[in-house]
């Protein structure tokens, strides 16, 4: 017994410190990214502003047909044709990347990319560390649920990449966030390793916690996807009204993807999201039904899984509804996510529920 204790004490050591190293690397991480965003070339970003002058000089210049007639040549005004895939998008190719399609900045995003691919195996090695430590699921309370949370957002942006996704572009800010994560975990949020209360010791711990960490992994990647929409596309309409963008925002915002690009991923992967979303609700209800003899009790958090559902369901709605597609669903999907993060933030911390044992010691 002494031996199991002494032994559970050592991993739980060993996770903390294993979750110390990979916020070292993802440190590193981030500056390789910010290697690869401030010494990769510009000279290239520019092709992206070339494309859209050239398409409203191409709309603009006259085309002319010449017609035979009794013997002599009349010159014939071509009517112009204007063609759309749909309403208020535009044909703009993607940028290069961070990198700036030179063999520099590109040294230093696979850099970066290698970086951030260490400190994932070292957290995730760190979360199983605390797992065996525990003896149970390692979301059972807020600190576990952010290491947790972390590694899967990192391991499913690393799962893009692999599948030979274009989204390198995240990696910044995911990193950034993932540091902000970490940090605020193992200061405000630590909480020393044991065991659950009755209500939270259910094999449902793993089914309904481990899908809500994997939905809002997810539904942050979509959300940075569409912040990053909705500077772009300011910057694609200025650019097409014949404004001058600052030299900044030509630095940043031409290497991304293009809006309708950025617009698609974000949309599909909020999609592809959602049903998982539900699942994770119909779970969580069947949980209460097994633990409080209740399937639905309107308790805080159920009250906010229940919003974010709706947030969700009414951006999918207005992606399918015209008038309301592009930056006023994407300001809906944001919403939405605004309020997973206050469900999880905001309710643990700040409201008393059933759920407050999962609260800040």
């Amino acid at each position: 017994m002494i031996l199991a204790a002494t032994t559970n004490e050592s991993l739980a050591k060993m996770s903390d410190l294993l979750i110390y190293s990979s916020m070292a690397v993802y440190t590193l991480a981030f500056f390789a990214h910010i290697a690869e965003w401030v010494l990769g070339s510009r000279s290239k970003v520019g092709r992206t502003a070339a494309a859209l002058t050239q398409q409203a000089s191409a709309a603009a210049a006259a085309v002319t047909v010449q017609v035979k007639q009794a013997g002599s040549t009349a010159v014939l005004d071509k009517p112009k044709v204007v063609t759309r895939s749909a309403a208020g998008t535009r044909d703009v190719p993607d940028g290069p990347g961070a990198s700036g399609g030179t063999v520099k900045g590109d040294l230093y995003g696979r850099i970066a990319v290698s970086l951030t691919v260490l400190a994932f195996a070292i957290e995730a090695a760190g979360v199983v560390s605390r797992a065996l430590a525990v003896q149970r699921a390692p979301w059972g309370n807020m600190y576990e649920f952010s290491t947790t949370f972390s590694t899967v957002a990192v391991g499913s942006y690393l799962g893009f990449l692999l599948a030979k996704k274009n989204v390198r572009w995240i990696g910044l800010p995911l990193v950034t966030t993932v540091l902000l994560d970490l940090g605020l975990a193992t200061t405000w949020l630590k909480t020393p390793s044991d065991q659950l209360v009755p209500a939270l010791d259910s094999y449902w711990l793993w089914i309904h916690v481990s899908t809500a960490i994997f939905c809002g992994a997810v539904f942050y990647l979509a959300a940075v996807a569409t912040v990053l929409y909705l500077f772009r596309d300011s910057y694609e309409s200025k650019l097409a009204s014949g404004g001058t963008p600052s030299a900044f925002a030509r630095s940043v915002l031409e290497r991304l993807p293009s809006a309708a690009s950025l617009d698609k991923f974000s949309y599909r992967v909020n999609a592809a999201v959602f049903p998982l979303w539900t699942f994770t609700i119909i779970a969580g209800a069947i949980w209460a039904g097994d633990a409080w003899g209740r399937y639905w009790g309107w308790d805080a958090k159920e009250v906010w899984s229940f919003i974010t559902w709706v947030g969700y369901a009414a951006y999918l709605h207005a992606r399918a509804t015209a008038g309301w597609k592009g930056r006023k669903a994407a300001y809906i999907a944001l919403i939405a996510f605004g309020c997973f993060l206050f469900n999880y933030y905001g309710v643990n911390i700040f409201v008393t529920s059933k759920h407050s044992y999962a609260g800040v010691e």
